[in-house]
């Protein structure tokens, strides 16, 4: 799944200046259909998507702020939001990254306050994992991530909720718990055998395992934030 996984690098982006009458006017098309249909979470990820590959990350920024302001009560829009402050992050100094990333955490809790979901709670929950630990942030991911967990043993299973153990796990791990991380990795695996990312982590100790993790929650690497899974099933 390609949700909040990270990547080894930013995707070239085109400079603003250098945007052909043909992007911009995709980008056009694609905020007049999100702005019809404001909580259409598959469409706002369309047009992040636009944005990426044309660098228009201000843009976003500016069409989600207003987007929200419009439609208040749109929890998806606030969702996507989120994604687009993240989307921004790798392109943005360390200090405005650091804001950026406060700003995203908001558009998250707001996202769920109006509708709580798997989605909000998995994605806001692996967002507090990359703080470092003197912020104490790492046990409100652990929170939402059993949240998440609780709403997907709910229901069916589905191919993206492998994502829950690893980030959960990781959560556990980085407070310091390695029996409880230990143990939800292997839940994980026993419900997907084929994941690389929980073999990789219940195959390392000590160091190893520190740097599996430490490269998983690397806030300096892209964040792909592609939810396209979750329409895949």
């Amino acid at each position: 799944m390609a949700l909040l996984l990270s990547a080894r690098a930013l995707a070239a982006g085109i400079p603003a200046s250098d945007l052909t009458p043909e992007a911009s006017a995709n980008l056009s098309r694609l905020e007049a259909t999100l702005a019809a249909d404001p909580d259409n979470l598959r469409k706002g990820n369309d047009y992040r998507m636009a944005v990426i590959a044309t660098n228009q990350y201000d843009r976003s920024l500016q069409f989600f702020a207003k987007l929200t302001a419009d439609h208040p009560n749109a929890s998806n829009a606030y969702l996507n939001y989120a994604f687009a402050y993240v989307d921004k992050i790798p392109a943005a100094g360390s200090v405005t990254q650091v804001i950026m990333a406060n700003n995203a955490l908001n558009m998250f809790t707001r996202a769920i306050e109006l509708q709580p979901s798997w989605i909000g709670y998995c994605t806001r929950g692996k967002s507090y994992l990359y703080w470092p630990v003197v912020f104490d942030r790492t046990r409100l991911g652990v929170a939402d991530l059993e949240e998440a967990m609780k709403i997907q043993k709910a229901d069916k299973k589905r191919n993206y909720y492998v994502h829950t153990y690893i980030f959960l796990g990781d959560g556990y791990w980085k407070m310091g718990n390695l029996p409880k991380a230990l143990a939800v990795w292997k839940e994980g695996l026993a419900e997907f055998p084929d994941n690389a990312d929980l073999k990789a982590r219940l195959s390392k100790q000590g160091d190893d395992l520190k740097a599996v993790i430490d490269d998983a929650l690397d806030y300096s690497k892209r964040v792909d934030t592609n939810l396209h899974e979750l329409w895949g099933e």
